[in-house]
């Protein structure tokens, strides 16, 4: 019988264990895909503990872990056109990304390119396309500077890639032991912590034009200070606080034009995923902990073996 990692109840990673149940039955627009990866993100653990994403409703225990997966498609729903038995797709999945198999509607499907592996497409749904969805909002013209907050991380990370590849500036704000990783993107390094808002005006004289934030509180407050527009800050990392400065939460499009954009740019080489660690599914829990220490290069991913 298929595997899955879960959560039976709201708590600790004392709730997680890996159990078999059923492959689930593809509805209207769904696709049944078998799992060959699936991205780990902080909102994972979260959602373990209680969080509920706005707009949606709680699930039901057990609660299979992952929001985003690639694979090939097992099973078509009705009403789906577009894709078939066989195809090597990747997108948001309804029924959790940490299984052997999920459902993932077409809404947010998209084709996975040749090119493209498994692992790296695995992580592109969430990570890749907040950052892509993120730097369009902002709307900046080449040449422009762009602060991130959080730029070691797998939003961060392609945050900065998609903007200096639209010709921006960016300046990455990152722990020190993150440095190298960061200026390896392509940004300006700035040490995060107490003192943040000199450090950037010393590193960047000309100031910044926008603030693309990624981790929230006294980061984001710091951040919020460089801007002579405050509309000019965006935030995944901390939505409140970013509306109370005058700023607004990334909106994300959540479309599979948006992935078969990310896609386009992994292929070009314009994004790397860099996928830092790999775990298998029985190693579900590890990658877990991994990324809730917060303190994670990159990506992490879960492969899950044919």
């Amino acid at each position: 019988m298929p595997q899955a990692y879960v959560f039976t109840r709201h708590g600790g990673p004392e709730v997680e264990a890996l159990i078999e149940q059923d492959a689930p039955v593809p509805g209207p627009g769904e696709l049944l895909v078998a799992v060959r990866a699936a991205g780990v993100n902080p909102v994972d653990w979260k959602l373990r503990t209680g969080y509920i994403r706005p707009g949606s409703a709680s699930q039901p225990f057990p609660t299979v872990f992952g929001s985003e997966a690639a694979g090939v498609v097992a099973g078509v729903g009705p009403d789906v056109e577009g894709f078939a038995i066989g195809d090597e797709v990747f997108g948001n999945p309804v029924t959790g990304g940490y299984a052997e198999y999920t459902l993932l509607p077409v809404a947010v499907t998209a084709h996975k390119p040749a090119g493209l592996s498994f692992t790296d497409a695995a992580v592109l749904p969430v990570a890749a396309a907040t950052a892509y969805d993120g730097v369009r909002q902002l709307g900046l013209t080449p040449g422009s500077t762009l602060l991130v907050t959080g730029a070691g991380g797998g939003v961060g990370a392609a945050a900065v890639q998609i903007a200096r590849h639209a010709g921006i500036q960016v300046v990455g704000v990152a722990g020190a032991a993150k440095r190298d990783f960061v200026e390896s993107l392509g940004a300006v390094h700035v040490a995060s912590g107490p003192g943040l808002a000199d450090r950037v005006r010393a590193a960047v004289p000309g100031g910044v034009d926008a603030v693309f934030d990624l981790v929230g509180g006294d980061t984001l407050r710091a951040a919020a200070t460089l801007l002579g527009d405050p509309a000019a800050l965006i935030s995944a990392g901390d939505k409140p606080l970013a509306a109370e400065l005058g700023g607004a939460a990334v909106e994300r499009a959540r479309t599979a034009a948006v992935l078969d954009e990310v896609a386009k740019l992994v292929v070009e080489g314009a994004l790397r995923p860099h996928v830092n660690r790999a775990f298998p599914l029985a190693g579900a829990g590890d990658a877990l902990r991994a990324v809730e220490s917060g303190h994670t290069l990159g990506k992490i991913v879960i492969e899950v073996v044919v």
